[in-house]
């Protein structure tokens, strides 16, 4: 069977390194890194008194796990303003979280290499439980300054309508 329907003679899977992250409506500026969509159930074990000696399994509860986000520092204040709707320091006793709007279901698409949108994942109701304004500072080091956040979400699925695309080729010049 073709692993691709519409591009029969496409045969590499998509690449990890074209995506967006989109919340409010608008993408995020700057996100280098997402981390991976994990979901485990836990297994419920059970046996009767008068079954063999071995356990029954069934599904249990689900659990999503959190995803890391990152970019690099710049003035663009997203990451910060959001985690200070789970904790504000200075917003005095009892304001110290936004109950109203903490909470915000985000898209991650996945993009070809001609910048088609071929995946898109809605996560819900997720919210920052973790957030690094800036990394370790080292003045011997030769890298970008990457802050991030961790998103606790309560669950993430497929959007199905995005179809595979009918990808371009392109003419050679004569």
């Amino acid at each position: 069977m073709a692993q691709f329907t519409v591009n029969a003679s496409r045969f590499d899977p998509y690449k990890n390194y074209k995506f967006r992250v989109k919340w409010d409506g608008r993408y995020v500026a700057g996100i280098s890194k997402v981390g991976a969509l994990k979901r485990s159930i836990e297994v419920v074990r059970h046996r009767e008194g008068g079954d063999p000696s071995l356990e029954r399994v069934s599904p249990g509860r689900a659990k999503f796990e959190p995803i890391q986000l990152d970019r690099g520092v710049t003035h663009d204040t997203e990451f910060e303003v959001w985690a200070n709707k789970v904790w504000n320091y200075g917003a005095g006793l009892g304001a110290e979280v936004s109950l109203k709007d903490f909470r915000k279901d985000i898209i991650i698409d996945v993009f070809n290499e001609a910048g088609q949108k071929v995946l898109s994942y809605k996560i819900y109701r997720c919210w920052v439980s973790e957030f690094q304004a800036l990394p370790d500072l080292d003045a011997s080091a030769n890298a970008i300054a990457i802050q991030h956040i961790k998103l606790e979400n309560e669950g993430w699925e497929r959007d199905y309508e995005v179809t595979e695309p009918v990808e371009p080729s392109f003419v050679e010049p004569q």
